[in-house]
């Protein structure tokens, strides 16, 4: 049996008189990638939130590999081994992607902020690091072609797998990926999908993935989590969530 990566225990986000998630519990297994689906308002964007330290839950607990890290700031959860990308793209237009990419690993650095400003020998030597980490990253998904473009010059779906890739810079266990199909074309959809198995068969990274595409959702992901209205409504394999009476309600409306 898998271990487990990630466990969300009883999780609740209060904002004032709105509850936006309410006693959510789930888990994830090392090596899979889990979905997070439900309609608009849900609270899936809240949760990824809440999991990734830009939200202090109101209630539960959120473990990484058994450490508990509910509050923990963001930058501190990213060092346990945690990356995200977020709905809107968030590259640096004026950097290339090669450029984009390198930014992706600070975590692996060690040279303070006065070392890189005097560019210290470490701190060239954590750069060269950085550009060969990836050149080779863009090498492995296919996308060298794109170094020394601008994100600018890229399609919308092109760019995505750009961020996609600064996210894998990161070398962390797990990523979370925040819509990562939206604004895509179906061959880009394909494409992306395409990576992030790739990604997941050949270097061991888990996912945790808010989508709407539910298609997508159904070929990619060994399990699904379904929100609605704050609240977990179904859990399971593709094939048990899709026919889960709860789900199809909450997509298509119940009858009366």
């Amino acid at each position: 049996m898998k271990p487990t990566m990630l466990s969300i225990s009883h999780l609740a986000m209060r904002f004032g008189g709105i509850t936006a998630l309410d006693d959510v519990s789930f888990s994830l297994n090392q090596g899979e990638i889990t979905s997070l689906i439900g309609p608009n308002g849900a609270g899936k964007t809240t949760l990824f939130n809440c999991i990734t330290g830009m939200y202090t839950p109101s209630q539960g607990q959120v473990h990484f590999y058994g450490t508990d890290i509910t509050g923990m700031a963001a930058y501190q959860i990213a060092q346990q081994g945690m990356a995200r990308t977020f709905q809107n793209l968030a590259l640096f237009g004026g950097l290339t992607v090669l450029e984009n990419l390198m930014t992706g690993a600070y975590l692996q650095g060690s040279s303070g902020l006065l070392q890189g400003f005097f560019t210290s020998p470490k701190a060239r030597q954590e750069k060269r690091q950085a550009h060969a980490a990836a050149m080779e990253m863009l090498s492995f998904l296919g996308m060298q072609s794109d170094a020394q473009a601008l994100p600018s010059e890229l399609s919308y779906g092109r760019q995505k797998q750009v961020e996609f890739a600064r996210a894998l810079m990161q070398k962390s266990p797990l990523v979370l990926l925040d819509e990562p199909m939206a604004g895509m074309s179906t061959a880009e959809k394909d494409s992306m999908s395409a990576l992030i198995q790739k990604v997941r068969l050949d270097l061991g990274i888990s996912f945790l993935i808010v989508e709407h595409d539910i298609p997508v959702v159904m070929d990619l992901s060994d399990k699904i989590v379904v929100l609605d209205f704050g609240r977990k409504i179904a859990e399971g394999p593709p094939q048990q969530v899709q026919n889960d009476p709860a789900v199809i309600a909450a997509y298509l409306g119940a009858e009366h």
